[in-house]
């Protein structure tokens, strides 16, 4: 069964980005139009938009939650070179419903539009990750997560490329050290590889490039890891011309390199043109089982591998929310697609 909502987004420009909470029941959306809108879910499922504010002096590509043990925090980035951090007050409510966010601090480093923030997983404590088209990737920590006024960097990666995207890994493994993958959006050839993986290394206390896959030589647009719940391996999955699916196994420590980085034995499992277009958006469920893409073509697709590690697709939504195809295996997962006009949710579910 396939339920579809649908309504007004009220942003004036395109949308570039829609993020969930942790829980699902809150959504933020952020647009050209230089604005940021929080939207919660009632006890009716009903969407409303429960604050909306002028977020950044340009165009704001990318939200995203903390996880809620650290409050109501979001963060966002923008082409006007800064990336910023928010807190809702809570209580602080309006009687039409609204509630207040305020900016807490202004990330400032980036000498050129911050592309892409990311908290990091909650087990490394209230991290955030930015990339920039200034080729460097930011990692900055909260001092206190109780006065999120004060953040320090503690990190800058030289990546060597145009930076568009980025995902941290987010096993909870004791023996997965801290690792980021960065995607660039550099149209050359000349600059190779387009995916960089990155490790954190104990020993020398410095982020170090561990892989760069070689076969993902497209513009990428999104990435993502996939959630890990006990598998020896990490799944990461790119948005570039196509869809790919790559298998990523550390080797162990007896393959450690130079300076204690890991080695790993990489496969690209899967490669998808459905598309027939750029791809641009993913997310996972929260089991890392199903895979949502959205493209170009207008079209919302989910992914899922069987037994025997095919990777397949098992539903297409349109960007009106008709279902075109679907399989009895789906799990219930929710993706999201927009426009300049409407947001529409779908919740898929099994038949």
């Amino acid at each position: 069964m396939l339920a579809t909502k649908a309504f007004p987004a009220a942003h004036e420009d395109l949308i570039h980005d829609i993020e969930y909470d942790f829980h699902g029941r809150r959504m933020a959306t952020c647009s050209s139009d230089h604005t940021v809108k929080v939207w919660d879910c009632d006890e009716n499922d009903q969407w409303q938009c429960t604050a909306s504010w002028k977020a950044h002096n340009g165009s704001v590509w990318r939200v995203t939650w903390a996880h809620p043990e650290f409050g109501q925090v979001i963060a966002t980035c923008s082409f006007d070179r800064t990336a910023a951090i928010w807190e809702e007050l809570i209580g602080d409510q309006a009687k039409d419903g609204k509630t207040q966010w305020v900016r807490k601090t202004s990330l400032v480093d980036s000498r050129t539009s911050v592309t892409d923030v990311k908290f990091g997983p909650r087990h490394l404590g209230l991290q955030l990750a930015t990339c920039s088209a200034d080729c460097i990737v930011r990692i900055y920590e909260a001092q206190n997560v109780l006065n999120l006024s004060q953040w320090s960097l503690q990190y800058e990666i030289q990546c060597g490329i145009t930076c568009s995207c980025l995902s941290w890994n987010p096993s909870l493994s004791r023996l997965h050290p801290m690792m980021i993958a960065v995607g660039s959006d550099d149209p050359s050839p000349a600059t190779g590889g387009k995916v960089h993986i990155y490790e954190y290394s104990e020993n020398s206390r410095k982020w170090k490039r561990v892989e760069i896959i070689p076969v993902s030589t497209e513009p990428v647009h999104d990435l993502a890891f996939a959630p890990n719940l006990g598998r020896l391996y990490h799944t990461l999955a790119v948005a570039s011309k196509d869809l790919s699916i790559f298998s990523i196994k550390p080797l162990g420590k007896e393959s450690l390199g130079s300076g204690g980085i890991s080695k790993f034995e990489m496969h690209r499992v899967a490669e998808f043109s459905d598309h027939e277009s750029q791809v641009w958006r993913l997310s996972w469920n929260v089991l890392g089982t199903v895979l949502s893409s959205s493209g170009d073509d207008g079209r919302v697709r989910l992914w899922k591998a069987n037994y025997a590690g095919k990777w397949k697709c098992i539903q297409v939504i349109n960007g009106n929310g008709q279902k075109i195809s679907t399989t009895k295996d789906s799990k219930i997962v929710t993706v999201t697609s927009s426009n300049n006009q409407t947001q529409r949710i779908y919740q898929v579910h099994p038949v």
